[in-house]
Order: structure tokens, then sequence, then C-alpha cells
């Protein structure tokens, strides 16, 4: 290859991966990551209508802590940890309850921010601002 065309080439690639990147989360909620997700699925919020908060409940997680995944049934890339107390919104269960979609707020950060507590017209994506992930049944306390 061209030496003068390597350095140009090099340059585009590395901004371009940059574009596509997301801010890195705090370190005391790092993801711990076992490999490449097989899966991912976002969590879905306002699946109990439109008269009802766009997540069902606030509860906390169990003592010990608990991982989030990218995926209900995926367990190969954890995708963030949380401590236990932590509070988390409760948005759907996939697989009878065996896994619960989830919003939690960055550790610091106000939890009313993430806009759940309000009611939703249509089922959709939950998209932000605060975090959204899988957790395994049984690893909170309903209504904590």
């Amino acid at each position: 290859m061209n030496q003068g065309l390597a350095s140009p080439l090099a340059a585009i690639l590395i901004l371009s991966l940059a574009a596509c990147s997301q801010p890195a989360p705090p370190a005391d909620n790092a993801p711990a990551v076992a490999g490449e997700p097989l899966a991912t699925r976002a969590v879905m919020i306002g699946t109990e209508g439109p008269s009802l908060p766009a997540c069902s409940s606030i509860s906390r997680v169990k003592g010990g802590g608990t991982d989030v995944y990218w995926a209900p049934g995926e367990t190969r890339a954890v995708k963030a940890k949380l401590a236990g107390g932590a509070r988390v919104s409760l948005c759907e269960a996939a697989d009878n309850d065996a896994w619960f979609g989830i919003v939690f707020a960055a550790p610091g950060t106000d939890p009313d921010m993430c806009g759940v507590g309000k009611s939703v017209q249509n089922v959709r994506e939950y998209q932000g601002p605060c975090r959204w992930g899988w957790i395994k049944g049984g690893t909170v306390q309903l209504g904590g």
C-alpha cells in the first residue's frame, strides 16, 4: 500500500469508529464483558397501556447485587453490574418472569430523570437518557 495513503485511511477509520462509540460508563458501573453479546434486545416501555406509567414498578436489587445483560437469556456478555439496594424500574417481563427488562440511572444520578414514571401513548423501545438492560428474575425485591 502507498505510504502516503495509509495515514489518511487510518485516520478516517479511527474517526468513524469514534463517532459510533457511546460514552464510557462510570468506573463503579463499568461493564465486565466476557465476550461479544450473541443477542441484544431493547427494553420496551409502555407495555401496561397509556394510562399507567411507562414502567410498572420501582424495585430494589437484592443483596449481593446482580449482573445486567443485553437481552433476556443472554449470559455471555455482562452489560453492567448493579449493587444490592440499587433502584431499578421494571418495564417488561420475558420468559414467564425469568427475565426482567429494566431501566436504571447511573450511580449518583437522579432516577427520576429516567422518565419512566410518566405514561407513554404507545409501546416503544426505551432510548434514554438512563441505562437499560435485562436481569434475571428473582434478583430484585419487587416494589422495594
